[in-house]
């Protein structure tokens, strides 16, 4: 059992990009932030990584394993226990989402 993600939780890439995220959900709210989905849109800025010497970015991220029983404005909410992989331009994926800081109050199946 993950503890959910929210607006306010704190995420980066694994090369040292911030991620940021536009969340479509104006309703539910755990310790302070919005609960995000796999639904709403993930965005990458400050990422650094080069592939043989060429900027290979991340700048998106898609999730893998939602909360499989708890929903949030109609769609299954992200938690710790989710995956989240980093993905280029080109949409190859780069590595996994790092988690650095989340709230602590709620958690989800």
């Amino acid at each position: 059992m993950g503890r959910l993600l929210t607006t306010a939780d704190a995420l980066m890439c694994p090369h040292g990009g911030s991620v940021s995220s536009v969340c479509g959900n104006a309703r539910v709210r755990a310790g302070g932030g919005f609960v995000l989905r796999p639904t709403d849109r993930f965005m990458i800025a400050g990422c650094p990584f080069n592939l043989s010497g060429s900027p290979h970015p991340c700048v998106s991220v898609a999730w893998q394993a939602p909360a499989g029983r708890t929903c949030a404005a109609g769609d299954r909410c992200l938690t710790t226990d989710s995956i989240g992989l980093c993905q280029a331009a080109d949409q190859a994926p780069q590595g996994q989402v790092m988690i650095l800081c989340t709230q602590t109050k709620a958690s989800a199946q």
